[in-house]
């Protein structure tokens, strides 16, 4: 296969990108909201000492 043509570039970076910004997005608000689902001991922070 020969080099990455600009067409090719342009279209990742107008349709895949934004994409891939999006899924990042959604995969991030996933983790955080994940704690509703711990049991109680293991939502609160760590003890400190």
């Amino acid at each position: 296969m020969g080099p990455v043509s600009a067409s090719a570039m342009k279209s990742f970076l107008i349709k895949l990108f934004p994409a891939l910004i999006v899924l990042c997005f959604g995969l991030t608000l996933f983790i955080v909201s994940a704690r509703i689902w711990l049991p109680g001991d293991m939502a609160a922070p760590a003890p400190v000492g």
